[in-house]
């Protein structure tokens, strides 16, 4: 098949002050037979990131390095990355992570898709250099996913960071983008993939998941990922609200997503009403509440559960340990 022959993918790493590891990342993708182009966004860095991913350039004339004068977020830098890259197939690929060899190998075994993801082995920081010698081979078991499973996935539960399914880091086939128009929407700095992945499965993607690892996530105990603004959420689901508007989703679809955007909108309003607070007293705050009724129960729920929190272990995404002491996103079948 076209798509599976090498050098097909183009590898897109938007960085802010990745200095430190984006590196790994950059080395990990040019390691892989099937990447044609390895497109590197320094959005708005002061660390020096675009110099450390150019030294890790291996020679072969595929590592392409782009610097924002300033911060515009990752789905300015994702969609700029596509515009000057020509690869059939796009993969996305984080700042601090990296690829396990072969992952390619495994996402390509077939073409009848759209969107096709792997397993996630999250690994901590200082045990990246053994990693791929205690990776767990799994069954790949593929499945396809359909909008409200995926959108079900994205509803966060109490303990858990983030859903599983949104965690997951497809490859997208370019020309499926293009048919539809499809880019990322950059007014989000939350949950920009899962506005894209959405709406590309309201256009009936054919969205693959493979239970086989090819991607670490690394961890690390100052980790930014999960911190947010409010502004994010309120963004987020007005974002939903805007898929909504247009139409055309079928019963079960709608409200899957109207679903999560109270989801959202019950975050953000906790959210609101914690920096009133915090900025002007609890007596503005309570002002905000009584003028805002249909806020009160997110409100009150939710100051609650944190409180509750501590008695309660906290969860990382959702992860299921392995035979090798790696923990997965996805439950898997050993081979």
């Amino acid at each position: 098949m076209t798509d599976s022959a090498e050098k097909s993918v183009c590898v897109i790493i938007a960085a802010k002050n990745a200095g430190d590891t984006i590196g790994l990342a950059v080395a990990s993708a040019l390691r892989e037979p099937e990447v044609a182009e390895v497109v590197v966004i320094d959005d708005g860095s002061t660390d020096g990131t675009a110099a450390v991913a150019a030294q890790a350039d291996d020679g072969s004339g595929r590592l392409n390095v782009q610097t924002f004068e300033r911060n515009r977020g990752p789905a300015a830098a994702r969609n700029h990355a596509i515009e000057i890259s020509t690869a059939p197939l796009i993969g996305i690929l984080d700042a601090d992570d990296f690829f396990f060899p072969g992952r390619f190998r495994s996402l390509l075994a077939d073409d009848n898709w759209d969107f096709v993801a792997d397993n996630i082995a999250f690994v901590s920081a200082d045990t990246v250099p053994e990693a791929h010698n205690r990776l767990d081979h799994f069954d790949a078991r593929p499945r396809f996913l359909d909008l409200v499973g995926f959108v079900e996935g994205n509803i966060s539960k109490r303990g858990v960071r983030r859903g599983e399914i949104g965690f997951l880091k497809p490859l997208m086939r370019r020309s499926f983008l293009n048919e539809h128009g499809l880019r990322y929407n950059e007014a989000l700095r939350l949950g920009e993939d899962y506005d894209l992945y959405v709406r590309a499965l309201a256009k009936s993607a054919r969205y693959k998941i493979i239970h086989s690892c090819g991607y670490g996530a690394v961890v690390r105990g100052d980790s930014l990922s999960g911190r947010h603004r409010t502004e994010d959420l309120r963004r987020l689901y007005e974002a939903d609200r805007s898929i909504l508007a247009k139409g055309g989703l079928s019963h079960g679809d709608a409200a899957a997503i109207r679903r999560h955007e109270r989801h959202i909108r019950d975050r953000y309003e906790l959210r609101h009403f914690l920096d009133i607070k915090s900025q002007s007293g609890f007596v503005a705050a309570a002002g905000y509440a009584l003028a805002h009724p249909f806020a009160v129960s997110a409100i009150a729920s939710g100051i609650l559960a944190d409180k509750t929190e501590r008695f309660r272990k906290r969860g990382s995404p959702i992860a299921h340990s392995g035979a090798n002491g790696l923990r997965y996103l996805l439950q898997a079948a050993p081979e």
